[in-house]
């Protein structure tokens, strides 16, 4: 079985389409700016999988004039959208001192780094709260058979959402599975209350 690689560059000259070149941090840039201000959502631009469902043309140019005909106004209204969240990161950036730097360092790789490493922790002392039971670390045993914790008297593991839906897993786990999910604003935790006997 034979394996090739399809460069950026590559794909855009085999489709026509000419490579637009930006200054240096200026692409990652807007795609942050419009990250936030959410200009090139379908609201604004349209849903792109199902138009070009809809475009029966063979080429760049073709696609470009179709569209601008069924969607007139999205360019220059998403560019507005991504121009004012840029205008406000230019305000933010002047603010931006030595202080706030090495504050928001400090933060990423001392707190963000043990929060990250000890979400299992945060999950066993809410899941307790809830259960209205104690909880505790589990012991070398028990991490060797699979299990994160203890929840009054239930051996917990806990595994992400993306486990669940695996069809074969390689180890056969004992106890409470809790799943998790983590979100853009924390941890979201899945379990059966029952398991606990608080259900």
């Amino acid at each position: 079985m034979k394996k090739i690689l399809l460069q950026g560059a590559e794909i855009r000259k085999l489709l026509d389409a000419p490579a637009t070149k930006f200054p240096t941090y200026v692409a990652p840039l807007l795609n942050l700016a419009n990250r936030f201000a959410g200009g090139t959502r379908p609201r604004i631009v349209g849903q792109m999988s199902d138009l070009f469902g809809e475009f029966k043309g063979k080429n760049l140019q073709e696609w470009i004039e179709w569209y601008q005909q069924k969607y007139p106004d999205s360019i220059n209204k998403a560019a507005e959208l991504i121009r004012q969240k840029v205008d406000e990161f230019r305000c933010i950036l002047g603010e931006l001192d030595d202080n706030t730097i090495e504050r928001w360092v400090e933060d990423l790789v001392l707190v963000k780094t043990y929060i990250g490493l000890r979400f299992q922790e945060a999950i066993l002392k809410k899941l307790a709260e809830e259960t209205g039971q104690e909880y505790m670390f589990a012991s070398p045993e028990q991490e060797a058979r699979g299990i994160d914790g203890v929840i009054g008297s239930c051996e917990v593991s806990i595994k992400p959402i993306s486990w669940r839906e695996q069809q074969v897993h390689r180890e056969n786990l004992e106890g409470v599975i809790v799943y998790y999910r983590k979100t853009p604003n924390g941890i979201e935790i899945e379990y059966d209350p029952r398991a606990f006997g608080s259900g």
